[in-house]
């Protein structure tokens, strides 16, 4: 995909939501943010994603995270379409803002563009405060998001950023599951970062790289 990507800043485009109009790096400020992507109102995929977004919005809050939504259509139509998907919500509502783009314009300039279609994506980009892009998922029309893996990838996310990614998160890693500690920490330094041990996995080549660490405050034997 050409354009934005992992890594990349995000532009700090002027653009009109249902709630109010700012800047992107002013809704940005001192907040991670999930930014996703419809390329329109009144799809049935994408009313039920819109209702799990309303639904798992308290997860989000509770990691000080921010949402925002973009769909190419009009403020009104947005609002419009608010009122179906808050219908099915069972109480939830749809309190973060979605952005208006009617003419696809922004929907490029965030790299939010199916490469095959050649039109508005169901992308989901994951922006650090620091306005850079640190995880992006990209959906064909046909496929629905998976708000599970969306907060399991955040929190992945959060737990590297916490330690100053010294730490990585394995396969189907979950909260309150052990991590690994990255390549680039030596012994010496893990010994420092995690005074509670770790353990390193005894592996056929000896290299002794996989190294195991809770850092959830058990004690891990072996280091």
């Amino acid at each position: 995909m050409p354009g934005i990507t992992l890594g990349y800043t995000v532009p700090n485009l002027a653009v009109e939501k249902t709630h109010d109009n700012f800047k992107l790096h002013d809704y940005f400020t001192d907040s991670w943010t999930v930014i996703f992507s419809h390329p329109g109102d009144f799809t049935p995929v994408y009313t039920t994603e819109l209702i799990a977004m309303a639904k798992y919005s308290h997860e989000f809050e509770k990691r000080g995270v921010k949402l925002l939504g973009l769909s190419c259509d009009d403020i009104q139509s947005h609002k419009d379409w608010i009122k179906d998907v808050e219908a099915f919500t069972l109480g939830s509502k749809v309190n973060y803002p979605i952005i208006a783009d009617p003419n696809k314009e922004i929907i490029p300039q965030l790299n939010m563009v199916d490469p095959i279609e050649k039109g508005p994506s169901c992308a989901l980009h994951i922006v650090g405060p620091d306005f850079k892009i640190k995880l992006s998922f990209l959906y064909p029309s046909t496929t629905g998001r998976n708000m599970d893996e969306v907060l399991r990838a955040l929190d992945s996310l959060l737990m590297a950023s916490k330690y100053k990614n010294k730490i990585a998160t394995p396969v189907n890693w979950k909260q309150d599951e052990p991590v690994v500690i990255s390549p680039a920490v030596s012994n010496e330094e893990a010994k420092e970062t995690f005074p509670q041990g770790f353990k390193t996995t005894d592996l056929p080549s000896k290299k002794g790289y996989l190294h195991v660490v809770d850092v959830y405050g058990k004690t891990t034997k072996n280091n």
